[in-house]
């Protein structure tokens, strides 16, 4: 993720005037300038994270205590039902059950902190400044992803959803149709046991996360045989994937490529020291099915009182005049629920 500020006249001089030795107009700069990145930083971050996707934002007031309901969020009128959440950053995600009613959530703080010479800013180096901005978006971009996918990933394999690819055609041989088709038929079949039988549940699988491996292999649809393996898709079809130089869409299920998906990647080895089970991340691949028309991974994050923005950015106070630097403090307040394990399901696909 790069950001690049523009050279315009006003940005210019207030840059310059972030590193004068005039300690009130500098410290008047770096407040003007530290109002003007945050929601750059909150906008980047909500364009640049894959969770976001996968999440519905419940914004709060900063000093309240956030709290969901549940029996409008589970579609259920009585019982109790398994949430999945963290009460710390970067914790392990746990279970907790919880009755139909309003459920307070822990929230937690991710943040950063950057700083460069005063001098930059004299001499108006609006690339040293975008960098700085740059390296405090990317600080809490990873942050937020991996505190986000840990729960979706938990939820996942404490769940009975996840398939093994036993029984499709060519197994063994990475990513065929037969995956994708079994995996929506545990879908459907995942909610309608939910739903006591009924036939008339429209929920159904919506999007796929899978790794640069099985976007490679549905890139090779568009120029296999057809002969080979189970993926005799039609010439039309095979010609959208080719010109796109792949395809974002089958069986209109969207497919989002994540590159910490992989055979020995981030998120397949969290999901392996989660889930066990015969399944080995060196060796096995991970496909992840959502169906995103339900709202069951929530979002809580505390919105400012005075600017409505989520993320807070302010100088950073603890340079002295003789360090001759300038610095910035960036911060966002948030938390991560599953609250219906039945929206996610997967299939382990062997090397």
């Amino acid at each position: 993720m790069k950001l690049k500020l523009k050279n315009t006249p006003e940005q210019v001089e207030l840059i310059k005037a972030m590193g004068s030795r005039e300690a009130s107009v500098a410290k008047e700069a770096q407040e003007a300038f530290a109002a003007f990145i945050g929601p750059v930083v909150s906008k980047v971050l909500t364009q640049a994270s894959t969770a976001s996707v996968v999440y519905t934002d419940l914004p709060y007031d900063e000093d309240d205590s956030p709290s969901i309901p549940l029996d409008l969020f589970a579609g259920e009128g009585e019982g109790f039902v398994s949430t999945w959440s963290q009460t710390v950053a970067g914790g392990l995600p746990t279970s907790t059950v919880e009755g139909l009613s309003e459920m307070k959530v822990s929230t937690y703080r991710l943040d950063s902190a950057v700083s460069f010479l005063k001098r930059y800013a004299r001499r108006a180096r609006l690339d040293v400044a975008s960098k700085a901005v740059e390296r405090m978006a990317n600080e809490v971009l990873v942050k937020q992803e991996r505190n986000a996918w840990a729960v979706v990933l938990k939820a996942l394999a404490a769940s009975n959803n996840v398939e093994k690819e036993e029984g499709v055609v060519n197994a063994g041989r990475g990513f065929q149709l037969g995956h994708l088709n079994k995996l929506i038929t545990k879908v459907k079949r995942i909610n309608t046991s939910y739903a006591g039988g009924s036939t008339t549940d429209s929920y159904g699988l919506t999007d796929l996360f899978v790794s640069p491996e099985v976007k490679e292999a549905i890139r090779g649809f568009a120029y296999q045989p057809m002969s080979s393996g189970n993926t005799n898709l039609p010439d039309s079809v095979r010609e959208g994937i080719y010109s796109g130089a792949g395809t974002q869409e089958i069986y209109g299920i969207t497919i989002h490529e994540l590159v910490e998906l992989g055979f020995g990647r981030k998120y397949n080895v969290l999901f392996d020291n989660f889930y066990g089970n015969s399944y080995d991340a060196a060796t096995d691949d991970l496909v992840i099915g959502l169906d995103l028309t339900k709202d069951a991974f929530v979002r809580p994050v505390a919105r400012q009182s005075e600017s409505g923005g989520t993320f807070t950015a302010i100088p950073d106070d603890q340079f002295v005049a003789r360090s001759e630097k300038i610095g910035f403090y960036g911060s966002l307040e948030e938390g991560r629920v599953c609250i219906d394990s039945r929206a996610i399901a997967g299939i382990t696909i062997e090397a």
